[in-house]
C-alpha cells in the first residue's frame, strides 16, 4: 500500500481544506503579492493618495505602459501589487460594476460597494474548481459623498477599510514607518509627501519621478488625477 504524504493534493485544488482547515492555493497568491513591487494609500481630511513603486523591465521598455495605479471611475482609483495581469482583470471589472450603477441608479458608485463587489469576485474564486484565486492586492480609494475612502482587498475577498495602507515586497517596512508618522488631521500635500517617504524605504536607489506613480482624488472635486512627471518632481523637491 501506498501513502500520499502529509499534505499531498491539499495544495492542488482551491477546493479542499488542508487538516488544519487552510487553502494553500489561497496562501500561495498570498505569497505571489509579497513578491510585487510596494504601493501604497492614505486617506487624509482632504482627500485620498495612492502611491506605487514602478520598474522598468528593460531600458528599451515604453514608460506608459507599465501601470501600477489605474481609474475606476470619476471619482475611484486603485493600486495594484502582485500579479498586474490579474489586477487588470479586477479593473476592468469594477469599471463595469461603476458603470452599472450609474446606469441603474444614476449616481456615482459608493467606494465601499466598488471594494465589496471586487472582494465578492475574488472569494468567489477560491470556491470553485478548474480556476485559481487573483494573484492581486488592490487598494481602492476615492471620494464620495459620505467623504474619502481607502480599502484593501486581498485574493482571498477580505474587505478593509484604512486610513493608511502598504501593499507588496516593502509593506512590512512602510507600515511600521505609516504607524509612527500618519495624522487625521494631515492636509492632501502632507500625506502626498507622506507616501512618497515612505516608498523612499524601500525604492533602490535615489528617489525619482521615474521611479514611481501617484494619483490623488480630493475632496474638492472628487475627480481622480493622476500626478505627472513634473509634478512629482515637485513633490520630491520638498523632501530634499
Amino acid at each position: 500500500m501506498v501513502f500520499a504524504p502529509p499534505g499531498a493534493g491539499y495544495d492542488r485544488a482551491i477546493t479542499v481544506f488542508s487538516p488544519d482547515g487552510k487553502l494553500f492555493q489561497v496562501q500561495y497568491a498570498q505569497e505571489a503579492v509579497k513578491k510585487g513591487l510596494t504601493a501604497v494609500g492614505i486617506k487624509s481630511r482632504e482627500g485620498v493618495v495612492l502611491s506605487a513603486e514602478k520598474r522598468l523591465r528593460n531600458r528599451l521598455a515604453e514608460e506608459y505602459s507599465i501601470e501600477k495605479i489605474f481609474q475606476i471611475d470619476e471619482h475611484i482609483g486603485a493600486a495594484a501589487s502582485g500579479l498586474i495581469a490579474d489586477a487588470r482583470v479586477l479593473i476592468e471589472n469594477a469599471r463595469i460594476e461603476a458603470q452599472i450603477n450609474r446606469l441603474r441608479y444614476d449616481e456615482p458608485a459608493s467606494v465601499q460597494s466598488i471594494a465589496r463587489h471586487i472582494g465578492d469576485l475574488k472569494q468567489l474564486y477560491t470556491q470553485h474548481g478548474g480556476v485559481r484565486p487573483f494573484g492581486a492586492r488592490l487598494l481602492i480609494g476615492g471620494v464620495d459623498r459620505n467623504g474619502p475612502h481607502l480599502f484593501e482587498t486581498d485574493p482571498s475577498g477580505v474587505v478593509a477599510a484604512y486610513k493608511a495602507q502598504a501593499i507588496g515586497g516593502g509593506a512590512p517596512v512602510m507600515l511600521e514607518f505609516l504607524e509612527k508618522e500618519y495624522e487625521e488631521k494631515m492636509s492632501l500635500e502632507e500625506a502626498i509627501l507622506l507616501a512618497f517617504r515612505a516608498l523612499k524605504l524601500v525604492i533602490e536607489g535615489e528617489l525619482e519621478p521615474g521611479k514611481l506613480e501617484a494619483a490623488v482624488v480630493p475632496l474638492k472635486t472628487k475627480r481622480f488625477q493622476k500626478l505627472t512627471h513634473e509634478e512629482i518632481a515637485g513633490y520630491l523637491s520638498k523632501l530634499k
